[in-house]
């Protein structure tokens, strides 16, 4: 069971978003499915316009979150943040003075006593990296139980940006999601939407922040794999180690005067190989020259990993 609590606000009195619906809508629906479809995330979707989003509404629905033990729970908020002496807050819509919100230390502790096997918590709002670095005991050090991952859109001095009508961070995170940060069996972690945010903002935008205390990275959304898994798996059969080489000849293409029709059949397998880095061609440019040039093809330092991945039954 994976649920996620997806919350946006823009209906703010004295001081209105206009990307913030339109981005925790965008998220909802793409944590909603995977790439093929089938259901990923049970998400509850709270957003203003559409409804209040106060204080004690946003507060029972965290607590709710974190309550029992799915797979996974995930909270998003795209809004405002605040940060004063006594640390970090999201902003709800009935934000008074002294009484802006809810603190992240207080979402931190709900996500640090869940039973879930992992929360993630992802936040796209000014000052949004002082989650994780309580304030409440002048720690420097984040207080993240095993099971915790916390994706930020700036560090805690920051403010984060709106492009477009959508925030600049949740663009990238959707991008991700929906397969810019995917590894070639299809799966999206939050590790690598991080790498994906950390290498699309550069060294004078906001900086993205990125913690954790896990032990290995959940999938937070699979899609199709740019080449099928089937195909991977004959990489121990086409390298019966990841050092060997295959020599190639005109009968591997199909355009050749005398195709084989087995061998047609390895060298597409083959080119799909190389399209995703895995396999290159040993003193040619491409592998059509190397088979017509009776050249050969080895696995890339990517291959190679993969090929682990496939002799250790891991993929």
């Amino acid at each position: 069971m994976r649920k996620a609590l997806v919350v946006g606000i823009d209906g703010y009195a004295t001081a209105p978003l206009s990307g913030c619906v339109n981005d925790a809508n965008t998220v909802a629906a793409v944590l909603e499915t995977n790439g093929d479809g089938s259901p990923n995330f049970s998400v509850r979707l709270m957003t203003n316009p559409g409804g209040s989003v106060s204080k004690s509404a946003l507060r029972e629905a965290i607590d709710q979150l974190f309550q029992g033990d799915p797979d996974v729970a995930l909270f998003y908020f795209s809004g405002h943040g605040f940060v004063n002496t006594n640390g970090g807050l999201i902003v709800t819509d009935d934000y008074q003075k002294y009484d802006e919100g809810i603190s992240m230390d207080e979402i931190l502790n709900y996500a640090n006593k869940a039973a879930s096997k992992e929360r993630i918590v992802i936040l796209d709002c000014c000052h949004s990296g002082s989650f994780g670095s309580p304030a409440i005991d002048d720690s420097q050090k984040a207080h993240l139980s095993p099971g915790i991952t916390v994706l930020t859109a700036c560090k805690s001095d920051e403010v984060a940006l709106e492009n477009g009508g959508a925030g600049l961070f949740t663009s990238l995170v959707v991008d991700a999601l929906q397969g810019g940060a995917a590894d070639l069996r299809g799966h999206v972690t939050p590790g690598s939407v991080y790498a994906y945010v950390d290498q699309a903002l550069g060294p004078w935008d906001q900086r993205p922040i990125f913690k954790t205390n896990v032990t290995k990275f959940t999938s937070l959304r699979n899609i199709q794999p740019p080449v099928p898994l089937t195909t991977l798996r004959k990489l121990i059969t086409y390298f019966p180690s990841p050092t060997d080489e295959i020599s190639l000849d005109p009968s591997f293409e199909d355009t050749s005067d005398q195709p084989d029709e087995k061998k047609v059949d390895i060298f597409k397998d083959l080119q799909k190989m190389e399209g995703v880095g895995l396999v290159v061609p040993v003193s040619e440019e491409h592998m059509y020259y190397a088979a017509m040039n009776n050249k050969s093809c080895r696995l890339t330092a990517l291959g190679g990993h993969y090929w682990r991945l496939v002799d250790q039954k891991k993929l």
